[in-house]
């Protein structure tokens, strides 16, 4: 089981301290063979978190707590311009030291940078702070749009979904892209699996399937490629070198679903994935998906889902913009502390 400790400090925003439990939580929720287990430890003197929803937290595990972590994770938080408490700087110091994985975001990336651990790698922090960060600690490559930055084993990305991007990131190292899609739909959409009981096994074999000398994962890959081609169990067959009768065999034991269950549930992805990221109507998603017709994509969409196209991307974008509305009011709280001029004495940071 892997050990993953979130390092809270003072100030922390709520939903930042929460995403970690949501991903990981979901992620073993709903596929057997993941396993985690969470931390979430505090630094003396913790008094509780910030935005969007202040409200104390007390937890048993101290600094401790990352003495025998796979991973630590170090959110936001109030002070994130001051140096760090030295027993902070200790800590992570020592838990890279003995090979454990780093991850920051938002604007904890200034402490794990404070420690000197990011020097000569590239980061990543939320946009409107990207500049600060770089000046702050010249001798890190900040990543300006903010997106998720894999310098192993420091891994760092922005704030609002930043955290839950960094998560989902994480657990794709660890478990394949499957698995982390399939735990981002939980996530963002509290979706139930879907009832029957071969689609439950999908994403656990499909993360086995991309593996093996005898693996349908090019084949799979070339599926994914042509979703908007009206592929035939024969077309598939073909490509796989395979007969349609040991074209099933071979999916049902790789994957748990039949060949055309298997491209189902890859253009019912790639139609959320669509809806959640761009501006294109039901109907282009539809013809880009292999659907066809808005109808069809409907039909298909509500049965693995439970909802519609348009309300799948309106419910997503509303989260979206609550969260980014509690980063927002995070920004306004540290405000005052921004300036950076002649008067701040952290303006030049530990590389002045």
């Amino acid at each position: 089981m892997s050990v993953i400790a979130v390092l809270a400090l003072d100030g922390v925003p709520g939903h930042e301290l929460t995403g970690p439990g949501m991903c990981f939580g979901t992620a073993a929720r709903h596929h057997p063979h993941v396993a985690y287990e969470l931390r979430y430890c505090t630094a003396p003197g913790f008094r509780g978190t910030g935005f969007p929803a202040p409200f104390a937290v007390d937890t048993p595990w101290g600094l401790d707590g990352l003495a025998d972590a796979d991973t630590v994770l170090l959110p936001g938080h109030a002070a994130f311009r001051d140096e760090p408490d030295p027993g902070v700087t200790d800590a992570l110091r020592a838990a890279a030291d003995r090979g454990a994985r780093i991850g920051a975001f938002g604007t904890g990336t200034f402490t794990l940078a404070a420690t000197g651990l990011l020097d000569g790698r590239r980061a990543a922090t939320g946009r409107q702070y990207a500049a600060e960060l770089a000046r702050r600690h010249p001798l890190v490559d900040v990543d300006p749009e903010g997106a998720v930055v894999n310098a192993d084993p420091f891994h760092s990305a922005a704030g609002v979904l930043g955290g839950l991007d960094l998560c989902l990131h994480l657990i794709t190292l660890d478990h394949g892209t499957p698995v982390a899609i399939e735990t981002e739909r939980q996530v963002f959409m509290q979706l139930h699996a879907p009832a029957d009981a071969d689609a439950e096994k999908a994403p656990a074999a499909a993360s086995r399937h991309r593996a093996g000398p005898h693996s349908l994962g090019p084949t799979t890959r070339w599926m994914e490629a042509h979703l908007d081609h009206p592929l035939t169990l024969s077309d598939i067959a073909d490509h796989a070198g395979l007969t349609v009768r040991g074209l099933n065999r071979r999916f049902r034991a790789e994957t748990g679903l039949s060949p055309l269950q298997y491209l189902l549930r890859a253009r019912v992805q790639a139609a959320q994935r669509l809806l959640e990221r761009g501006d294109e109507p039901v109907e282009r998603i539809a013809v880009r998906t292999g659907f066809g017709t808005p109808a069809n994509l409907r039909h298909h969409f509500q049965h693995h889902t439970g909802t519609g196209p348009r309300v799948y991307r309106t419910a997503f974008r509303s989260l979206v913009a609550t969260l980014t509305w509690a980063e927002g009011k995070n920004a306004e709280a540290a405000e005052p502390a921004a300036s950076g001029g002649a008067d701040d004495p952290g303006a030049d940071g530990r590389h002045s």
